[in-house]
């Protein structure tokens, strides 16, 4: 796999990794690991929730106005 980064982010890895005494691209292996490594079931669920919510979007399947307000206020009741 090849990832490019714009010229201004290249020079801020290089910075840092020479700062840390170590190669930009073990830096960056580190963080793209500690990112799968964070990413919890919760936070997979909430994804598949919003991708369910865009296809039913693309499809025209809305909730009426009137509805979310109806769920707000039983949600958060004055």
């Amino acid at each position: 796999m090849e990832v490019r980064f714009p010229i201004d982010v290249e020079g801020r890895l290089a910075h840092v990794a020479t700062a840390r005494g170590r190669d930009s691209e073990s830096l960056v292996f580190e963080a793209i690991e500690r990112m799968i490594g964070d990413f919890t079931s919760e936070e997979a669920q909430f994804v598949e929730g919003v991708d369910k919510g865009l296809a039913a979007a693309d499809r025209g399947e809305f909730v009426e106005h009137l509805r979310v307000r109806e769920l707000i206020d039983y949600w958060y009741p004055a």
